[in-house]
Parts: structure tokens; C-alpha cells; sequence
């Protein structure tokens, strides 16, 4: 019998789902246990999504949640903010001309009640 880890390895990611799941009963903000169990996926399962999906979902003014990576195909025509756990580095840039990239950790600090904020993925 072999003895395969299960779950992530990384220590950034366990510390970040852990800090979703306290802020989730502190909060009783029930979205971010949700997004601590995708997080908690396995890489192959994570999601990837295109910037084309995020604009055709999001409106002005709202934050895209993506539990997983930012990929850079398409282009945003709205200001919005979006939150991710992976950026390529053309999507940064693309969505930094017109809007904001940021961090779920940031996300969690700038908005613990997570208002106006729409899971993308």
C-alpha cells in the first residue's frame, strides 16, 4: 500500500483556505467556505477561466471571484475588480488597464462581507 498525499501541498494555499474557512464562521458568510472547498480541490480539477467568461458574467462595478487561475483569452470591456488564486501574466496586464487584478487574500480584507461579489468558474 502506498501513502499518497491527499489534498494540497503548498503551504501558501493550506494557510489560504484555512483563513476562508475561520473568515467564513466569523463573518457567517457562507461563500467563503465555498470557495476554500474549490480551493481545496485538486489542481487538475481547479478551475481555469478565460477573461471572455468573466466579462460576459460580471457587470460594473463587481468583483469576479475565481477559484483558481486567471487566464488571459479575451478582453474586458467593464471596470471591474477580479479576484483570483493564479494570474497568467497577460491577464494581469489586461485586466489591469481597465480594472483591478487582486489576491483572494486581498479580497477577503477589502470585503469580508463579500457584497457584491460574483463566483466566476
Amino acid at each position: 500500500m502506498t501513502n499518497r498525499k491527499i489534498g494540497t501541498t503548498s503551504l501558501g494555499l493550506k494557510s489560504l483556505i484555512i483563513d476562508l474557512k475561520k473568515l467564513s464562521t466569523k463573518e457567517k458568510v457562507s461563500m467563503w467556505k465555498r470557495i476554500s472547498n474549490d480551493l481545496n480541490m485538486s489542481k487538475r480539477k481547479r478551475r481555469e477561466v478565460n477573461l471572455n467568461k468573466i466579462d460576459k458574467y460580471t457587470r460594473e462595478g463587481e468583483v469576479a471571484l475565481v477559484p483558481g487561475k486567471v487566464l488571459s483569452e479575451g478582453q474586458l470591456t467593464k471596470k471591474i475588480t477580479v479576484a483570483g488564486y493564479k494570474f497568467s501574466e497577460k491577464a494581469k496586464q489586461k485586466i489591469n488597464k481597465i480594472g483591478r487584478a487582486i489576491s483572494i487574500k486581498e479580497l477577503t480584507k477589502e470585503n469580508p462581507k463579500g457584497k457584491k461579489v460574483r463566483i466566476i468558474g
